[in-house]
């Protein structure tokens, strides 16, 4: 959310571990690591460890090719990155309405979120700009005309807000107010990334970082009109898309991860008031990729029952990266909060 953001977004040369394990800038020497990892598991620990702090190293000078090469050099091995593309996926076929029904899915409550809570606060703030208006009227007994150039002059703000930054100084404003005055806006917000940042790792897409707030995004990104959001490392999706020719591995992936977010607040709240703009993102690819309207809902009500279920699966795994995302710890901290978490009997 270049990088794909979805939301409401090292160390060179040679290191050695326990039993002479080592790994280049670029990976893990594989023959001697697989070995060094069934010997002793706590040497495994502390060279994953390690290499998460490589890879948090290597995303931070921006390059993401080496911070993947690092990740899928540990995949799948023992002690190692277990989770990484590991998720177990439903069959891909047409799924009814009634079938996701069964499974406990109201695509409604899901895939039409409402943000009420930010809403109330703008109509909140709306009422307080009249009365505070009518206020200073009486207080400093301005005149009609005094009136007239105030209220003109919070027109032109809010139009160059509009026009030049896209309403991002007002979405600054209600979203920092969100997050201060309400906690379960707050917390939706965490737990909304946390899906979208879970999701991703299980299917084999490595996150890049996250934001949590407009504030932050903007500390970081330099973007004023995004709540929150979760970037990642996406080259290989652009690469396939610049050729022309997307693979339906890679389809199903992104389908899956836009649509988590909205999927966590669903299983936490019952219904999705953030991510609208992750649904009109893969709605947007699919109309690019030509899909027909019924080839599109297949596609999607697969997306929602695969992601959901992997949620539900991996329920601990999601509040215990949502706590360290809400900590703010980096993005080899949370995979390892992942890979600490989940069994192996779940992937």
């Amino acid at each position: 959310m270049g990088s794909v953001v979805y939301g409401n977004g090292g160390h060179r040369g040679m290191l050695s571990f326990h039993y002479s394990c080592s790994y280049s800038r670029f990976g893990l020497q594989n023959s001697r690591t697989v070995n060094c990892l069934s010997e002793d598991t706590g040497g495994a620990v502390r060279l994953r460890w390690q290499v998460l702090e490589q890879v948090d190293k290597e995303l931070s000078k921006g390059d993401e090719r080496a911070a993947l090469s690092l990740v899928k050099n540990l995949q799948g091995k023992p002690g190692g990155l277990r989770c990484f593309d590991a998720a177990r996926q439903v069959p891909q076929r047409l799924y009814t309405l009634d079938e996701l029904k069964l499974n406990g899915i109201e695509t409604a409550s899901l895939l039409s979120p409402v943000d009420a809570t930010l809403g109330s606060i703008e109509r909140n703030l709306q009422v307080a700009a009249l009365l505070g208006g009518v206020a200073a009227w009486n207080v400093f007994d301005l005149s009609p005309q005094q009136l007239l150039f105030f209220s003109l002059g919070l027109l032109f703000f809010w139009t160059l807000d509009g026009v030049s930054f896209n309403g991002g100084v007002s979405a600054l404003l209600l979203d920092t107010i969100g997050h201060t005055f309400s906690q379960k806006y707050r917390n939706r917000v965490i737990q909304h990334e946390a899906g979208h940042f879970l999701t991703a790792y299980l299917l084999g897409i490595l996150p890049r970082g996250y934001t949590l707030t407009s504030l932050d995004a903007l500390n970081k990104e330099g973007s004023l009109n995004v709540q929150a959001g979760t970037a990642f490392v996406d080259f290989e999706f652009n690469e396939e898309v610049n050729s022309g020719k997307l693979s339906a591995t890679m389809l199903n992936r992104f389908s899956c991860i836009a649509l988590a977010g909205v999927a966590s607040e669903y299983l936490l709240f019952g219904y999705a008031e953030g991510g609208l703009a992750d649904i009109d993102k893969l709605d947007l690819l699919l109309k690019s990729l030509g899909f027909t309207q019924k080839k599109a809902d297949s596609q999607v009500r697969w997306a929602v029952l695969n992601t959901v279920l992997i949620l539900r699966r991996h329920e601990d795994a999601r509040s215990k990266l949502a706590q360290a995302m809400s900590e703010g710890k980096s993005v080899g901290g949370c995979i390892n909060i992942i890979e600490e978490t989940i069994d192996d009997d779940d992937i």
